[in-house]
């Protein structure tokens, strides 16, 4: 991740020196150009660093919760939930919140996520036990409306929203600022804080629910808190670097074939591996094309799915559901 981190500051559509970077950070270089780069690429690194962190940690939770290997914030609806809230925020406003500034675009994209998660949680009757296949059709409903709601907001959205909510859909970490990224980073950090805390309660609940409660787990109370994590890191990342696919899937399940399966080790591996990976693929986003720019989702899908597809291909039906 780190060294990720370092190749992603110096490349991009005008390469830093190594050298010159240095003497930046040491203060005894006097390069203009050098010291305005590495002040915009360093919040930018960072957000990424961030958004890949919270994306994953919050697919390897929920696939834990549901015990069910498809899980991820996009598949529950807490992506599109976090986007259809922002959306509709940005097109419509609400007084309430403008005392909020900065902090009131995650707040929403929080609360949107969260009752998103919520619908999906309720119709697919996961407090049942219901199967994999019940909770990915319940997805898919819930990700469906909260699209169609995205569309009509979008229909009457002004030009300057307009373009406002098509940087949702593609994702981008490009809005970086010292302010974004704080606003990105708390609610992650109290999200990550909170599954960590309950990473043996996860473990547990991998028994099946019976088992958990025999072992003195609250199963309901622990589905709630992880729900509820993976709600504020996603809608904080939702707000200001829009719906990027693929990391909260593809990540936790690379994830367990380096570190294993306990939760422990499992939720800071998927942390620092999608860190890693959605650093460079926001390296690539930039140079690719450069001076333009990919948009990040673009990217991120195709590493994604053709990782997804070769993990189908070599895993039988019981290893990708259980």
């Amino acid at each position: 991740m780190v060294l990720t981190a370092l190749v992603a500051l110096r490349v991009g559509a005008v390469v830093v020196p190594w050298r010159a970077m240095l003497r930046v950070w040491s203060g005894s270089g006097d390069d203009a150009r050098a010291a305005s780069l590495v002040a915009l690429r360093v919040p930018r690194v960072l957000l990424a660093l961030t958004v890949g962190a919270a994306l994953s940690t919050s697919g390897a939770a929920l696939q834990g919760v549901f015990r069910n290997a498809l899980a991820d914030p996009a598949l529950l609806g807490v992506s599109s939930g976090a986007a259809l809230a922002a959306a509709a925020y940005q097109v419509f406003g609400n007084a309430s919140l403008d005392g909020a500034g900065l902090w009131a675009l995650p707040l929403v994209a929080f609360v949107g996520g969260a009752l998103a998660s919520a619908a999906v949680w309720s119709l697919g009757g996961a407090t049942r036990g219901a199967s994999a296949g019940r909770l990915v059709l319940a997805g898919v409903a819930i990700n469906a409306l909260c699209g169609a709601a995205t569309g009509v907001v979008t229909f009457v959205a002004t030009d300057a929203q307009l373009r406002s909510i098509t940087f949702w859909s593609m994702g981008s970490v490009g809005a970086a600022t010292w302010p974004v990224l704080l606003a990105t980073a708390v609610p992650t950090a109290l999200a990550m804080a909170l599954l960590a805390r309950h990473a043996d309660h996860l473990d547990a609940l991998a028994l099946g629910d019976d088992d958990a409660a025999l072992l003195g787990v609250s199963v309901a109370r622990v589905r709630r808190a992880a729900v509820l994590a993976a709600a504020l890191a996603v809608g904080a990342t939702v707000a200001f670097a829009g719906v990027v696919g693929f990391v909260g899937l593809a990540v936790p399940h690379l994830a367990r074939r380096i570190v294993g399966v306990r939760h422990g080790v499992l939720l800071p591996g998927a942390a620092l591996l999608g860190a890693a990976l959605l650093t460079a693929a926001d390296a690539v986003a930039r140079t690719a094309v450069a001076p333009a720019e990919l948009p990040l989702g673009v990217v991120c899908a195709c590493g994604g799915a053709p990782f997804m597809a070769w993990l189908l291909a070599r895993r039988s039906d019981a290893e990708v559901t259980a």
